[in-house]
């Protein structure tokens, strides 16, 4: 692995600038051509101008709270279909992860997108389709994107299954009120200097790959994944949200290495986020043939690496496959 820096000195001026106190930059211009890629730049520049709502402190109910009866037994599907997506939900399912690779604890770990976080603030509009999106809708995103597989009919048993689950998980929780733990903790999350590949893959190698693999592949048994792949064809898409680094970044400070979330440094998660995101993985679904035009159409933040030039390599041009 070519092991020099990623950001060249217009970047990583454009990274620190953006760093340093300032009103919010607005991603406003024409995303460049594939020639010249946008670079990333720094999480202060898509930060939000409006200061955050206190969140709402929430405990979901414990695992053995699940009642008996119809409507217990379709929460357990539920969670058996989060934890072993591939194995209950097959025709869905096109990689090596499960629900569980990212929100943590079968859906329930703080700082990882919980299940009960998420349940209550749906209906929402969701920029990344441009309509307001129901939590079945939701769910269906995870499965085209994060999945790498397709949607399942909102009607259908797996989609029941997981939304009863979810249901249960935010029991007794206020509807439409953010709670404390939802999402990543990404809120004025930022590096003191700009991410970096060389420093990303020096951080792998030591705090990752023991888990993951030293190639980023992950590790199976029995034929499953018992730590899944972080980039590759059995890894999420291009279309993930997890590809994005903002998104990477605050899941790693908060959670990895596993169960010892909170002990990289800000730097540290930034930078093996970049390294990461920096990998081929399989076609953002919406491709329609030019990589350029999908990165103007749904990549065009300088979160997204999509559609860049990394190491010499155009990211999206030769996606990862089965």
């Amino acid at each position: 692995m070519t092991r020099h820096r990623l950001l060249l000195p217009a970047m990583a001026a454009v990274l620190l600038a953006a760093c340093q106190p300032s009103s919010p930059a607005s991603d406003t211009g024409p995303a460049k051509p594939a020639s010249t890629p946008a670079a990333p730049a720094s999480p202060a520049s898509v930060a939000k101008s409006t200061a955050p709502t206190p969140a709402t402190a929430f405990t979901p109910p414990p695992e053995s709270a699940i009642p008996k009866g119809p409507f217990g037994d379709m929460v357990r599907e539920g969670r058996e279909l989060f934890v072993h997506t591939a194995e209950k939900a097959p025709a869905y399912v096109g990689n090596g992860l499960t629900c569980a690779n990212c929100h943590l604890d079968a859906g329930r770990q703080p700082n990882s997108a919980p299940l009960w976080g998420a349940y209550g603030m749906y209906p929402a509009y969701r920029s990344k389709n441009k309509h307001v999106n129901s939590f079945g809708e939701r769910l269906q995103g995870c499965f085209k994107y994060s999945m790498n597989g397709k949607a399942p009919p909102l009607d259908s048993h797996e989609m029941l299954a997981l939304e009863t689950y979810a249901y249960w998980m935010a029991s007794g929780a206020p509807i439409g009120v953010k709670l404390d733990g939802a999402g990543y903790p990404k809120q004025g999350f930022k590096p003191s200097q700009p991410p970096d590949y060389a420093r990303g893959e020096t951080v792998f190698q030591r705090d990752c790959a023991l888990c993951h693999g030293s190639d980023g592949q992950g590790q199976k048994v029995a034929g499953r994944y018992v730590f899944p792949p972080l980039w590759g064809p059995d890894s999420f898409n291009w279309g993930a949200g997890m590809h994005q680094l903002d998104n990477a970044a605050a899941f790693i400070k908060a959670n990895m290495p596993l169960s010892r979330g909170n002990t990289l440094s800000d730097q540290d998660a930034w930078d093996v986020a970049m390294y990461m995101d920096a990998h081929e993985r399989p076609q953002d679904p919406r491709f329609k043939g030019d990589l350029a035009q999908t990165r103007k159409d749904f990549h065009d933040t300088p979160m997204s690496l999509y559609g860049t030039t990394v190491n010499g390599h155009l990211l999206g041009s030769q996606p990862a496959k089965r």
